[in-house]
């Protein structure tokens, strides 16, 4: 296949996502379970040309600005105060999985070596950042089983990609050595998160004197792949490199970006990571061709050879289900049980909380990447393959199709209230108009007492007063919200109606009709935020 034949095959997946997006959409599925399927069932047409995802190619093009995308918008404060169930999660629940399904690899299948069956466990152990975040997206569960979850998806890749190395290694060279995998393990860690808090302060500083927002979006996506790529030629932690760089940046952003800037590389970040996330699941769907015809060139056919593998593709896919429960449940209740200032600091969850930390285990991309960077000698080669496939296709499908339907029935699908300690949002807001109304009266003042900006003034006055009657009463209030904002929104319309009517009749420039519209859009956007509706 020709570069432009490739590219040409790269737009026409693009398109088939936007029409299974709508699919999913219209159907109440999760749009990454619709784009895998809709990626099968065109790897199942004769006429599509065989396509087979680069290991390397497949972790360097999507994995970096991914993470980068979810570490940027992750809060830093929750994600310290649960870092100690993150780590469990991200290290110990990839570590026992890895042990869990390398002793049921081996018993299922007592030809593959021992260093072959705990490869296979490291491949398919992490949950994926990628799908996760997919398949949690629209989902209303508790802000800290959230947190949680997207906290072990951006760290657990490292984990698992680590241990895998070193099953690989210890199957190639036959000798493995405790001490200095936990040496290499750690070196690794550190040095990948030093690397990426040095990028992060670096990519700040640069951006704060890049004033043009192309060029400082630009810029920022050049950090996400820069930081991956260079930590890992110097030999540390690509993926851990990125969370933090993606951390610090994140904390940075409210001081270092203009305010153009940040409007406007949001709406790019959402439009790459949904084609790089769509992108992702469509190839996995379009790699079971790749997978079966690997089984039929090592025997019988690709569908008879897969069958025949099935009882012990089974084995596997329930340990890697099985296990994530068997951790995470003691490892929730345990630790509370056995310290009680613990849990009085941190009261016992129900257990409808694990139950659903333990359903959202989806792998994806970088299991795959994985099981296709397996040397072409290495022992069970195409049993590793053929089984990594079975399990994200089972965890994404299965799992992250009856999520949803799971969360309601469990009673975790309400919103929650916000944190006693915070301030709610209108609280905050009324104490950011009093802070502009001193900074607009300080400024506005004459040495006389007369006011130089009285208009200006009684605007921000106006605000203030709103916003405070609003926060006092914001129960009594909240119901008028909405016939509020619908007015608002109407008359937008009605204001957006006029200046086309103006601009079609030649009376204004595009340049006026872009300006005022570009207001009207924001004052929409933020009217719709207010009545919970999508811009």
């Amino acid at each position: 296949m020709s570069l432009a034949e490739r590219f040409e095959l790269v737009l026409s997946l693009l398109a088939v996502i936007v029409v299974l997006d709508l699919a999913a959409r219209r159907l109440r599925l999760p749009p990454a379970a619709a784009i895998v399927l809709g990626g099968i069932a065109l790897a199942l047409i004769p006429q599509t040309p065989p396509l087979e995802l680069d290991p390397d190619l497949a972790l360097v093009l999507f994995l970096p600005p991914l993470i980068m995308s979810s570490a940027y918008f992750t809060v830093w404060r929750e994600f310290r105060a649960n870092l100690r169930i993150i780590l469990q999660l991200a290290v110990g629940a990839v570590a026992f999985t890895t042990l869990v399904v390398g002793v049921v690899a081996h018993l299922v299948v007592p030809s593959l070596p021992w260093a072959a069956c705990f490869a296979l466990g490291a491949i398919v152990s992490p949950p994926d950042a990628v799908a996760a975040k997919a398949v949690l997206q629209g989902l209303r569960l508790p802000r800290r089983v959230v947190v949680l979850l997207e906290g072990e998806s951006l760290v657990n890749d490292a984990s698992g990609l680590v241990l895998f190395r070193l099953a690989v290694a210890a199957s190639l060279t036959g000798t493995f050595n405790a001490g200095e995998a936990a040496l290499s393990f750690a070196g690794l860690a550190i040095g990948g998160t030093l690397a990426g808090v040095a990028f992060g302060f670096a990519a700040s500083w640069l951006l704060r004197r890049l004033r043009d927002p192309t060029l400082a979006i630009i810029g920022s996506l050049l950090t996400a792949w820069a930081s991956y790529i260079v930590a890992d030629a110097v030999g540390v932690s690509g993926v851990l490199s990125t969370v933090a760089c993606g951390l610090v940046m994140g904390w940075q952003q409210h001081t270092v970006l203009t305010a153009a800037t940040r409007t406007y590389a949001r709406v790019v970040w959402q439009v790459v990571v949904f084609v790089l996330e769509s992108l992702v699941f469509i190839l996995i769907g379009l790699s079971l061709r790749a997978v079966l015809e690997r089984l039929g060139a090592a025997g019988a056919g690709g569908a008879a050879a897969a069958l025949a593998l099935l009882p012990g593709m089974a084995a596997v896919v329930a340990a890697v289900i099985l296990s994530r429960f068997a951790w995470i449940f003691p490892a929730v209740y345990l630790p509370r049980w056995l310290v009680p200032a613990l849990r009085r600091g941190d009261p016992l969850p129900p257990v409808s909380v694990p139950v659903v930390m333990s359903w959202a285990g989806m792998r994806g991309v970088v299991s795959l990447a994985a099981a296709l960077a397996l040397p072409a000698q290495f022992p069970g080669r195409d049993f590793i393959l053929v089984t990594t496939f079975a399990v994200i296709l089972t965890t994404v499908l299965v799992q992250g199709a009856t999520l949803a339907p799971l969360i309601l029935s469990l009673g975790l699908g309400t919103p929650r209230a916000a944190p006693s300690e915070t301030l709610s949002e209108s609280a905050a807001r009324a104490r950011m108009a009093a802070r502009q109304l001193a900074a607009v009266e300080a400024r506005s003042r004459n040495p006389d007492g007369t006011q130089r900006h009285p208009r200006l003034l009684e605007q921000y006055g106006y605000r203030a007063r709103a916003a405070s009657r609003f926060s006092e009463a914001e129960a009594d209030l909240l119901v008028h919200r909405h016939e509020h904002f619908s007015v608002v929104l109407d008359a937008i319309a009605a204001g957006r109606a006029e200046l086309l009517r103006l601009h079609r009749a030649g009376e204004i420039h595009d340049t006026v009709l872009h300006t005022l519209e570009q207001e009207l859009d924001l004052e929409e956007m933020s009217a719709r935020r207010l009545i919970g509706e999508e811009a």
